[in-house]
């Protein structure tokens, strides 16, 4: 029997295959293949650089964390200074808070005899 032949002079079975063996179809799935190649690699690079950023910023949240608790203790001290200071007699609050009054004011007063 003789092979029956396609359009393009191929066998029938080969769907349409050259004889040299590598076809049209082939070459589009190298390229296709090759274009996946380099989508998948720079997902990976991007994958990877995001975890990297995604550890720094973790550990930025972290020492803030740490900062904000060291930042609380220091204001509770603060706000135990001032109970105390409120339990005190009356008059000598008033007088640090004048005090302190005039100081903003003189503050004030400077820095804007400076400009």
């Amino acid at each position: 029997r003789t092979p029956v032949f396609a359009g393009d002079g191929a066998p029938a079975g080969s769907y349409g295959y050259t004889n040299s063996g590598y076809s049209v179809y082939e070459e589009e799935n190298e390229r296709l293949t090759e274009s996946l190649r380099t989508k998948v690699s720079a997902i990976k690079s991007l994958s990877i650089e995001i975890g990297t950023e995604v550890k720094n910023q973790n550990k930025m949240l972290s020492e803030m964390d740490n900062d904000f608790d060291s930042a609380g203790g220091l204001l509770g001290a603060t706000m135990g200074r001032l109970r105390t200071l409120s339990r005190g007699s009356q008059t000598k609050l008033l007088c640090y808070m004048m005090l302190f009054a005039l100081f903003v004011f003189f503050i004030i007063y400077w820095i804007i005899k400076l400009r």
